[in-house]
């Protein structure tokens, strides 16, 4: 029985996918990159990169010990971003705590604190900030900042009423509005990237290792004599990946979903079609990698390579293009998780429709028009 039906080109392609499933099938190695894989990331991923602070330990010096300054201290216990967790007698005791991370801030009130306050002066209240960790120390500098502001103006307030003032009204009431992420929770940035990279990183080694197999297995010189062409080995080859891939970006929607509260707010149409224009570059740039390698072993470390580095440092699913220097910017361009990580935060986040995404679109189609036609040719020229 033939490997490949000599039939029409739906028959030949046809062969190949039941080919290509039966494989994945028997091989555990490849159920596991494409089903319990993308899981273990998303949900270690989800769960460990997470870059809200809250509840930030703290630890205050209260050399003044009035009854003002343990009303500062309480208003930070009632803050859900700070929880004082110890309150030491000395200011030298700052050293051991911050030095042992066992607080990562510390604030000193000083003596005369509340003396000051009742004469109308502005008491300097010190702050340390644990700064190992600078994006860390950034953020909880942020919220001591608009923690002082807020208590600094309610001070105020009360000190002008006990001194005849009817009330005291702010030169601006500012009142923020968050869009998007009112929540301002970083699982709802994080996920989104991580399908994008997910994606990548499976879609590219799963059909990195498709070619190879053949060749070690002793199956391609059966392929060698059948009718099939290359375009029709492309198509049975990644159909059965885009299959099982937007498979695998549904469930990770789901369990994004039950696990971190994400959701989709735009629509699934075109998120499922963007997804499609993206697996499909990924896929034609894993099949041009196995078609060039001699081994599983050296098709596998080149997706590695070619995949994790640039989708996890280059293509904003962590770090923020924006605050890169210009060379790197200009390098991010060439990352095409970059756009899909674009596209699919716009449609989950924003609910950005077509008219929001083209151009992200354009690029992905030509991301995967271009791996597609040079798999095509090198399949080719090597007498596929």
């Amino acid at each position: 029985m033939p490997l490949i039906s000599p039939g029409t080109k739906t028959d030949r392609v046809a062969s190949v996918i039941k080919k290509e499933l039966r494989q994945i099938m028997r091989d555990k190695r490849s159920l596991g990159i494409l089903f319990f894989i993308p899981l273990f990331m998303l949900v270690m991923f989800g769960y460990a990169l997470n870059f809200d602070v809250k509840h930030t330990s703290l630890a205050v010096v209260d050399l003044d010990i009035s009854q003002e300054s343990r009303h500062l201290i309480s208003e930070f216990s009632h803050s859900e971003y700070f929880t004082v967790k110890h309150l030491p007698a000395a200011v030298k005791e700052l050293d051991h705590l911050l030095g042992s991370e066992k607080v990562r801030a510390a604030i000193v009130i000083p003596r005369g604190y509340a003396a000051d306050l009742a004469r109308g002066r502005s008491p300097t209240v010190q702050v340390i900030l644990d700064g190992v960790n600078a994006n860390a120390a950034n953020t909880i500098q942020g919220y001591l900042n608009a923690f002082f502001q807020n208590y600094s103006y309610r001070l105020t307030i009360k000190v002008a009423r006990r001194m005849g003032a009817a009330a005291i009204n702010q030169p601006i009431d500012y009142r923020p509005r968050i869009w998007f992420n009112p929540e301002l929770k970083s699982a709802k940035f994080l996920i989104p990237g991580l399908i994008g990279f997910i994606l990548m990183v499976v879609g590219v080694i799963s059909t990195s290792l498709s070619i190879v197999k053949e060749k070690e297995r002793g199956t391609m010189e059966q392929i060698l004599v059948s009718p099939i062409k290359p375009l029709e080995l492309i198509m049975g080859k990644t159909i059965p990946y885009i299959a099982i891939s937007l498979l695998s970006t549904a469930i990770i929607l789901v369990v994004g979903y039950v696990l971190f509260d994400v959701y989709v707010t735009g629509s699934l149409l075109l998120l499922f079609l963007t997804t499609f224009i993206f697996l499909l570059g990924a896929l034609g740039m894993g099949l041009l990698i196995s078609s060039i390698s001699e081994t599983q072993q050296l098709a596998f470390l080149v997706a590695v390579i070619s995949t994790i580095l640039p989708s996890f440092l280059l293509s904003g699913f962590v770090f923020s293009i924006r605050n890169m220097p210009e060379a790197i910017q200009l390098i991010t361009y060439a990352v095409p998780t970059r756009y899909y990580l674009v596209a699919l935060r716009g449609i989950i986040l924003k609910g950005a429709g077509f008219g929001a995404i083209w151009d992200q679109l354009l690029f992905l189609m030509g991301f995967a028009a271009v791996m597609l036609s040079v798999s095509a040719i090198r399949i080719k020229r090597a007498g596929l």
